[in-house]
């Protein structure tokens, strides 16, 4: 990885982590926070959200539809859901998502890398999709 890859992995990481928090006690027991991120191959791109469940949900697009997908999976993304009826191509291009974090009081940390991003949609449904 090269030290502009790395500094800017840094920078992704330090300004996702410095988004406005919920209010104290939303995430005791009824959800969690978590930092979600999706890369390309060797790094070569990287987004990030943080998902507050309940609360404001972060800044995650779909934040209602993937803390419920969260939910019923007892915040293991390994245990989630997706979309059973997608069709994916063989296409080859890696992505690489991460779940770091805290549910229901159990630390989160979570990465797995998939063929392509479709791949990655339809196995973890709306919890990636931002």
């Amino acid at each position: 990885m090269s030290v502009r890859t790395t500094a800017a992995l840094a920078a992704t990481a330090t300004a996702l982590l410095t988004l406005p928090q919920a209010p104290a006690g939303a995430d005791d027991m009824d959800g969690g926070r978590v930092l979600l991120t999706v890369s390309g191959a060797q790094s070569t791109w990287i987004r990030g959200v943080q998902l507050v469940c309940p609360g404001p949900g972060g800044h995650h697009p779909r934040a209602p539809e993937a803390c419920e997908s969260l939910r019923r999976a007892g915040g293991k993304p390994d245990a989630l859901t997706g979309d059973s009826h997608a069709v994916c191509g063989k296409e080859e291009d890696p992505v690489t998502a991460t779940a770091d974090g805290e549910w229901r009081g159990v630390a989160v940390a979570w990465r797995k890398t998939f063929p392509n991003l479709c791949a990655l949609e339809s196995a973890t449904g709306p919890v990636f999709r931002f």
